[in-house]
Parts: C-alpha cells; structure tokens; sequence
C-alpha cells in the first residue's frame, strides 16, 4: 500500500473514531463484475436513479460526500446508487467512508474485477474513468453522465428532470 493510500486510510479512521459515526454493521457491498452494470438496470427497470461513481484516493468524491447524504436525506424516494471504483480488496476503507457519511443504507457496490477499463467501458464507452462521474437516469434510462464535482443546484437540476 502506497503511502498516500496509508495516510488517507488513517485519516478515514481517525475521522470516523472522532465523530462517533462508526456502526458495528458495515454496509452490504456487491461485487461489481462483468454484468452488474446491466444488473443494475434491470433491477430498476421503469424507476429513475442515479449512479454516483466514486473512489477512495478522489479527494473530489469525498467531499461530495456530505452532499449526497443531504441530497438522500432530503429525497428519500430518489434511488441513489453508489460505486466505489476501487478494488473489494479495500472495503473495510469504503464501508467507513459510506457510514462516516451515512451513505451506508444506500445500495453500494465496488469494483470485485481486475480490468477496470472493461467495466468502465461496460458502464460508458465513452467514459475514460475521471472521477467523481454521476449518472442520471429517468424512467425510461435515458441517462445523463457528467465527470466533476456537482453543486446542490446541478443536482437539483437535473434531478427535476429524471423525477418528472
């Protein structure tokens, strides 16, 4: 493990331990192959959604973490979908920074294979795996993707759209 990745480790546990947020269950985290992708969608077949893409070196997605856990809080009816782009050999890591965030109930999946540009292209092809990248979708998966950070009001925005 490189020495950013220890730090960044440490730095989620001792958060977590200072805040008191840590729960005893961790969160369920699916394995994401070849195939989930299209899982996905038909578990949600006729239901709009989103599908945030994110990871646990992208100092962008965690800060958008508190805003996702608002965005939840305030509409608890929008399925939200999380994806850690990380390898299920680091979920202790993803369940503390899911909990932390109270993003643990969601449904919450990671990267379970070694060729990531596989599921990557698998989810987009036209995606080039920048982070953090959210995934809008309507009833009917008309989907929009964007890569960067969001404001409340692109989020608003486009959630006006895929809950009409």
């Amino acid at each position: 493990m490189s020495l950013k990745k220890q730090f960044l480790s440490g730095l989620v546990i001792l958060l977590a331990l200072l805040n008191g947020s840590v729960q005893a269950e961790p969160s369920k985290l699916e394995p994401f192959t070849t195939g989930s992708y299209q899982k996905i969608l038909t578990n949600h077949a006729n239901q709009p959604f989103m599908l945030v893409v994110w990871s646990i070196t992208c100092s962008s997605c965690l800060k958008d973490m508190a805003l996702l856990s608002q965005i939840h809080q305030k509409r608890p009816e929008l399925k939200i979908i999380m994806l850690a782009a990380d390898d299920i050999s680091e979920a202790d890591q993803i369940n503390l920074i899911l909990e932390k965030d109270q993003l643990s109930g969601l449904e919450n999946w990671v990267y379970a294979d070694e060729n990531t540009q596989k599921l990557q292209f698998e989810i987009d092809p036209k995606w080039y795996g920048e982070l953090p990248r959210t995934y809008f979708f309507d009833k009917t998966h008309q989907r929009e993707g964007i890569s960067g950070v969001l404001s409340e009001a692109d989020y608003e925005a486009r959630l006006s759209q895929i809950l009409k």
